[in-house]
């Protein structure tokens, strides 16, 4: 089997001063996601569905009111894999050289993705983040940072999801996505399986001023989430989507019993 067609390196500093994105912050903050959420959204369903074969499980167990979305990263296509299955219209924190003075930027800014300008302390992404929770909306969030390379879950959490955690009180998702380290393979006409896997909701209690060492302890502990969940796809291989059914059915089980 030929190798996986490889992936541009990643740009992680965004020379441009902050200033360049506060016209999209403001937006953000002032407005939640318009309609160019939900053509893309019935848009790329459609493709993960059909070209990828996608499915999702365990979507109940995504709450209403403030809600961080934690998938695993390893797929440009990854917001769109893992808000395709829920109800909840999902901002993302997206890296900043996504945004500048195309007709893409105004999809992104008018859909409710927010810039991070990356390689910096960016203060203005938290302040439109924390905007998003205070009003019950959503926010997704890549615990490892950048993507994958090789379709695992990364070893090390950034704290910042840690700090939005504990700071909001907002309950956090995690997510694993199976096989979209593949995707970029469609220009060999590869299409790989996609398997989402929502997990149960964690809620940490609130810290209104979190340490360093409670914010990566709270990431930490979302990541290993992940993990275990990703890992339980893993094991189950060619039959990840039987896996993911029955560990549903369990969760189910267990909650009526309780």
């Amino acid at each position: 089997m030929p190798p996986d067609l490889k992936i541009k390196e990643q740009v992680y500093k965004d020379p441009r001063p902050a200033e360049t994105f506060d016209r999209f912050h403001a937006r953000t903050r002032t407005h939640r996601p318009e309609w160019p959420y939900e053509v893309v959204r019935v848009i790329t369903v459609w493709l993960a569905v059909t070209a990828f074969r996608a499915r999702g499980f365990g979507a109940e167990n995504v709450p209403n009111g403030p809600l961080i979305l934690a998938p695993n990263h390893a797929s440009f296509l990854d917001h769109f894999f893992a808000g395709g299955f829920i109800r909840r219209h999902v901002q993302f924190m997206a890296k900043s050289q996504m945004f500048g003075k195309g007709f893409m930027s105004w999809v992104f800014t008018h859909g409710g993705v927010f810039p991070v300008r990356r390689g910096h302390q960016d203060a203005e992404a938290f302040t439109t983040a924390f905007t998003i929770l205070d009003r019950g909306g959503a926010i997704g969030m890549y615990v490892e940072g950048g993507r994958s390379r090789n379709g695992l879950v990364g070893e090390s959490a950034k704290p910042g999801i840690g700090r939005l955690a504990l700071q909001s009180g907002a309950a956090v998702v995690p997510v694993a996505i199976l096989g979209s380290h593949q995707v970029r393979n469609w220009k060999r006409l590869r299409f790989p399986r996609i398997i989402v896997r929502y997990g149960k909701p964690i809620r940490f209690e609130r810290v209104s001023e979190p340490t360093r060492e409670q914010q990566q302890a709270c990431a930490d502990e979302i990541l290993r989430r992940i993990r275990e969940l990703h890992q339980e796809l893993e094991r189950a291989g060619s039959h990840a989507a039987a896996a993911a059914r029955a560990s549903v059915r369990a969760e189910r089980s267990g909650s009526r019993v309780s």
